[in-house]
């Protein structure tokens, strides 16, 4: 007995409308996006790619690397520990640091704070604040460091990491089982010695204690323009992003 042959079925035709609806949508996203661009100021491809570029690249730290160590505030330890100082003395200081991260080859592990409390009096403390500690005022009136510069950027011109980071954690924890093959903790010593001298060139950490009056004070010899490796506009050049934008939005 003949068996009947399995019937085919026809394809559906599909419905053009969800297709419509596909394309329209794209269509009106890159209507979108082209007008976005076309109203951005100063917008390009190619500063979009270097931005991005950079990011990529940013620098990767290790073990391989020695860093250097000033502070977990700027100008503490020291009589500005419990202070806001301006921000142009907080830059010198800051710059004074890097200066010398520059001059020894190595990473400088910055402050992940800085106070900017706008509110001094003649002698620049902190107004008290009743029912609160000094550690307290201090952390009421800063903020993060990488909301004020781009870590990234000042890595560009000196390898730079936050004291919060985890690499810096690393570095700590390590260089703390090494003992003295690790760490030198050094005061009142001059640059040129710790470059030169084996017994802290070659260490993984310097922990400096630099001057207690302010920490610009070890670049006392700053009227030598050749002993100036940072200008004074380069902090306000590596400023973050977002306070970049906002200034030319201002310009």
């Amino acid at each position: 007995m003949a068996t009947p042959k399995a019937l085919k079925q026809k394809p559906r035709l599909r419905s053009p409308v969800p297709m419509m609806i596909l394309m329209c949508i794209t269509a009106i996203a890159l209507l979108f996006l082209f007008s976005s661009m076309g109203s951005t100021k100063g917008f390009s491809f190619s500063s979009l790619q270097t931005h991005l570029k950079r990011r990529k690249n940013s620098r990767q730290h290790s073990l391989h690397d020695k860093y250097l160590y000033w502070g977990d505030r700027i100008d503490c330890p020291g009589k500005h520990c419990d202070s806001c100082e301006g921000l142009g003395h907080q830059e010198s200081s800051l710059r004074c640091a890097l200066e010398e991260a520059i001059f020894l080859n190595r990473t400088f592990v910055m402050p992940s704070r800085m106070c900017i409390n706008p509110i001094h009096n003649s002698k620049g403390i902190l107004h008290n604040l009743a029912n609160t500690t000094a550690e307290e005022r201090w952390a009421a009136s800063s903020c993060a460091m990488d909301s004020l510069y781009d870590i990234d950027l000042i890595s560009e011109t000196v390898p730079v990491i936050l004291d919060n980071s985890d690499v810096w954690h690393l570095i700590l924890s390590t260089s703390m089982k090494l003992g003295a093959r690790g760490v030198a903790h050094v005061e009142g010593l001059a640059r040129v010695d710790l470059k030169e001298d084996s017994r802290y060139s070659n260490l993984l950490l310097i922990n400096r204690t630099a001057s207690p009056l302010s920490w610009f004070m070890e670049c006392k010899d700053r009227n030598n323009r050749s002993a100036v490796l940072l200008p004074y506009s380069f902090l306000p050049s590596v400023a973050a992003e977002k306070l970049r934008n906002a200034a030319d939005q201002v310009l």
